[in-house]
């Protein structure tokens, strides 16, 4: 790759090695230190002037820090009148806040991507971002990569009996990622549904009208219509973050659900009558976040329902999903999978392994999980390599960096697509 250079910040030096070791280049010379005070010093040691820069950094545990690290290196290279710069970020920092979840919040996905633009960066590649309608707050070029094509290599030729597997989505949110998934693989999917749990709801016969719901918002209808996607509905109660049975009586079972209606009416009546309160639903406003996709972004102590809707009796249940950050909400997915629906094994798979403090541990001590598997967009301390039994990580530099050299010659990004799609 001539008139390029390639520099790796400090958030993930070994990804970085791998995708120069792929392309066959050396990585670019470049100082990164900080001084006394904690700011964040960059000085590249070679000329750039009129080469195209490529700049590898990814998301890490020290987030904020290895953020202005980046914008730094892309202001640097700007000013020693690099040709074109390109900022390569696998895992997007801040992705999960990509929409307004309360009042007077910030859209902080938003605020990352204008700041990359502001500093200089011309071009943009990044992997699975946790809603692809964020490529929409750039004002350059973005390349969303995904590893969907190397998950489904990687269960082709690690799952026995992979043909029976289901492939399943822990909440209806990453239901479009499953089918995809499952299309590529030609095997059956299945999707989990987590919600407050209502009196009278057990046992349940039919799908529930939030669940067709979910399938309404899809633009294929095919799996509506579909009757075996609806051939099979089990609940479960979630306690705790853990399945129990419907005879386990937690306690003040009654006390909590006369509180959570008193606090539904009160938030009903605060937001008819009341704008200027403090409460988080006045009128026009959203819900709380817990509700969301992203409920286990706070742990959930409250009783939960979860429902699956598929069929994974003695089958291997994969549930898949763009980030592993908490354990709970993949825990309860999986011990309902096991004890409730019969599936022989479950596989947790996803793109990013972020694995805040005690996840991997929490997923490992679980019975109920087999394999946990990642690609290598996040930094996994090596102590939790050599000390998980469970956990395999996937190199995903060959993509990154076929993808950076098709970038540099002016190939098609489209039909790397495709090609993996054939594989």
């Amino acid at each position: 790759m001539r008139k390029s250079k390639v520099f790796v910040g400090s958030s993930h030096p070994e990804l970085g090695k791998l995708i120069c070791d792929r392309l066959g280049v050396r990585e670019g010379k470049c100082t990164l230190q900080k001084f006394a005070n904690g700011e964040t010093s960059v000085s590249i040691g070679e000329s750039i002037r009129d080469e195209d820069c490529y700049i590898v950094q990814s998301g890490s545990g020290r987030i904020n820090d290895h953020i202005m690290e980046l914008l730094i290196m892309i202001s640097a290279c700007r000013g020693g009148s690099a040709n074109k710069i390109t900022a390569v970020i696998p895992y997007f920092p801040y992705s999960k806040q990509s929409k307004m979840k309360k009042h007077r919040g910030a859209i902080t996905a938003r605020m990352i991507a204008n700041l990359l633009t502001m500093a200089g960066a011309d071009h943009v590649i990044t992997m699975d971002l946790h809603a692809a309608q964020m490529q929409g707050f750039f004002t350059k070029p973005v390349d969303n990569l995904y590893a969907g094509p190397t998950l489904a290599r990687w269960i082709r030729l690690n799952i026995p009996e992979w043909r029976e597997a289901v492939v399943v989505s822990k909440n209806p949110g990453g239901t479009k990622r499953v089918t995809a998934l499952a299309d590529a693989l030609k095997i059956n999917f299945a999707m989990i549904n987590t919600d407050r749990r209502r009196r009278n709801a057990f046992p349940i016969s039919r799908a529930s009208p939030t669940i067709l719901a979910e399938f309404d918002d899809d633009d294929d209808n095919s799996a509506k219509n579909d009757p075996m996607s609806l051939s099979e509905i089990r609940t479960a109660r979630v306690v705790q973050g853990h399945v129990v049975d419907d005879n386990y009586e937690a306690p003040n079972d009654e006390d909590a659900d006369t509180s959570h209606a008193s606090q539904d009416n009160e938030a009903m009546y605060s937001s008819v009558y009341s704008l200027t309160s403090n409460h988080d639903h006045a009128l026009g406003g959203t819900i709380d976040a817990t509700g969301s996709d992203d409920e286990d972004e706070h742990e959930v102590t409250e009783e939960r329902m979860i429902t699956l809707v598929g069929d994974v009796k003695d089958r291997t249940a994969i549930i898949i999903d763009d980030m592993i950050d908490r354990p709970g909400s993949y825990i309860a997915a999986a011990e309902h999978c096991r004890m409730n629906c019969g599936a022989k094994k479950v596989y947790v798979i996803a793109t990013h392994g972020v694995f805040v403090e005690g996840c991997l541990e929490d997923m490992e001590n679980s019975w109920c999980i087999d394999h946990i598997v990642v690609t290598n967009t996040f930094p996994i301390p090596s102590e939790h390599r050599t000390r998980s039994n469970k956990l395999t990580i996937i190199d995903i530099s060959p993509l990154l960096a076929e993808c950076i050299r098709r970038n540099h010659y002016g190939e098609s990004i489209s039909q790397l697509f495709d090609h993996m799609m054939t594989i």
